[in-house]
């Protein structure tokens, strides 16, 4: 599927090489890997028989060529898909209701290159302090959706992602229609169904409330995510992090503005839209599925103790 916009600077030459270290990645057996891995969806009764080579291949960068790691969050990507229809169907960028929030409530866009040690960095901030809870499950699911799209686009794999959270516009309202079940959910998603290797979170803009936020999620995060967490006082630390001119205008760096950034990847959303429309069918049938079938009460049970989530 080829779209006329190109979003995401490919990386190449040395840090091409560096990152084929970090992600074990053979030239001449990634080929192979990839047949064994359609091969096996193929005789899985519960999942979809095919998929496309490009989204495939990205699963197996982000397990590290792990076949075994590989199918574990392939299986839990079409369970969730099935398990979650609030983030997974009408998945279509040009309504009213998606188009608000990507134009006024929160931005969310990958930047276009990657750092020096091969890492995507993406860069989310509210521009609405005040959301209802539809806007707040619209606003995860554009964020799967972004995913989605960097499953099929990242042609030459990253060696990990870095977030920025702007806690700039973040108002009580918000906090308040976060819910435990909510995001449980996105967490299981993010750490356990897509070929995530999450590096670095940074937090910037921060006050009380932030800290009540990052207090809030936390549970729902694996230790090592935990201490992957740094909060800055000042826009300027992040540049001991992140390259300066990587960033947007408004954190002092040379690339185009957010807002610009976040027209762009508007667009992106809207031109997969036929896509999108088409990956309702890919997803896991548990009718199906060889031996207990997935329990969903259990998986997103909030009472007693947390699942432990599984994550590289």
């Amino acid at each position: 599927m080829k779209l006329k916009s190109e979003l995401m600077i490919q990386p190449s030459g040395e840090v091409w090489k560096k990152i084929r270290v970090e992600l074990k990645e053979d030239v001449n057996t990634r080929d192979r890997d990839l047949a064994t891995i359609k091969e096996w969806l193929r005789k899985q009764p519960h999942l979809p028989d095919t998929w496309e080579d490009s989204a495939l291949m990205t699963f197996l960068r982000g397990s590290s060529f792990s076949l075994e790691k590989c199918k574990r969050k392939l299986d839990m990507y079409f369970t969730m898909r099935a398990a979650c229809p609030e983030f997974f169907t009408n998945r279509d960028a040009s309504v009213p209701e998606l188009r608000d929030v990507l134009r006024s409530k929160l931005q969310g866009p990958p930047l276009p290159g990657v750092t020096p040690n091969g890492r995507r960095v993406t860069i989310c901030r509210g521009l609405d302090a005040s959301l209802t809870p539809q806007q707040v499950t619209d606003s995860l699911k554009l964020a799967l959706m972004v995913g989605d799209v960097r499953l099929m686009e990242e042609t030459e794999g990253v060696a990990g992602d870095i977030y920025v959270l702007d806690g700039a516009v973040l108002g009580p309202s918000l906090l308040a229609k976060l819910t435990p079940s909510t995001i449980k959910k996105f967490m299981i998603c993010v750490q356990e169904a897509y070929p995530v290797k999450l590096k670095q979170v940074h937090i910037i803009n921060t006050s009380p409330l932030v800290e009540r936020f990052v207090n809030f999620v936390k549970p729902f995060l694996k230790e090592k995510i935990r201490k992957r967490i740094f909060i800055h006082k000042e826009v300027k630390d992040l540049y001991n992090h992140i390259p300066q001119e990587m960033l947007p205008v408004e954190y002092g760096g040379s690339c185009e503005s957010m807002n610009a950034l976040q027209e762009k990847w508007s667009q992106k959303l809207i031109e997969y839209r036929e896509w999108f429309k088409s990956q309702d069918a890919f997803i896991a049938n548990e009718s199906l599925r060889v031996g207990r079938p997935t329990n969903y009460d259990e998986l997103f049970g909030i009472d007693g103790s947390f699942r432990q989530l599984a994550i590289d």
